[in-house]
């Protein structure tokens, strides 16, 4: 898919002025915050898929590229600086009344996903609820019980490594929260099957999930 279902507004995000492509239809529900995997831009065909799937049920999205991360001494990828300025992205929404009107959703795939939940776990009053999609959540969960949001994780079933992960993950999880395993799936995105059940889901947590929309909220 080379373009999103509404004509996405370029937007450029925070101080570091990060490239994004904001979508709102016009009676959105609130809006979901992509957090890619790390090396993947916004633009990544998956990443338009899942945004066509959530336009459908009425929310709107950002995509922006969160920029190169750094490894860690042990060879590990380091979270700090995507999960910056994932934060970045939620305050930049935060001062465009319209769009703070909007309740907020993240959606993580990959190592996206703990970036996205070590965001949930800053900003409990603003996150709603949280999707991790084939989450690679080891970064994340020394932070894990201070995320109050609502959150999804969706696993492959012959990923044992990452459904290892995800199981440890919900038992650190103090909220609402579910696991969904795909039978014989490695690779969420890998398999149209897999990947329109994994957007299936999506949409229908957010749509379950997210605190109501604010009466008589506008996103101009």
């Amino acid at each position: 898919m080379e373009d999103l279902l509404l004509p996405p507004k370029r937007v450029q995000v925070g101080h570091h002025a990060l490239d994004g492509d904001l979508v709102v239809p016009p009676q959105a529900r609130g809006l979901v915050v992509f957090a890619p995997d790390i090396g993947r831009t916004r633009r990544n065909p998956h990443h338009l898929h899942v945004a066509h799937a959530l336009h459908e049920c009425d929310l709107g999205t950002l995509l922006f590229d969160l920029g190169p991360s750094q490894e860690t001494p042990d060879g590990s990828e380091d979270t700090m600086m995507p999960s910056e300025r994932l934060l970045e992205a939620i305050d930049w929404l935060d001062r465009r009344p319209a769009l703070a009107a909007l309740p907020l959703g993240l959606l993580g795939i990959g190592i996206g996903a703990a970036v996205a939940l070590i965001a949930a776990a800053k900003r409990p009053q603003r996150v709603g609820a949280v999707v991790s999609c084939g989450g690679w959540l080891t970064p994340a969960l020394e932070t894990l019980s201070k995320v109050s949001a609502p959150t999804l994780l969706i696993a492959g079933g012959a990923d044992t490594e990452v459904l290892a992960m995800n199981r440890k993950a919900q038992a650190r999880l103090p909220g609402s929260s579910d696991l969904v395993v795909l039978p014989r799936i490695r690779h969420l995105f890998e398999q149209a099957s897999a990947r329109d059940r994994a957007c299936e889901l999506a949409c229908r947590w957010f749509t379950q999930r997210l605190p109501p929309r604010a009466r008589g909220a506008r996103h101009g």
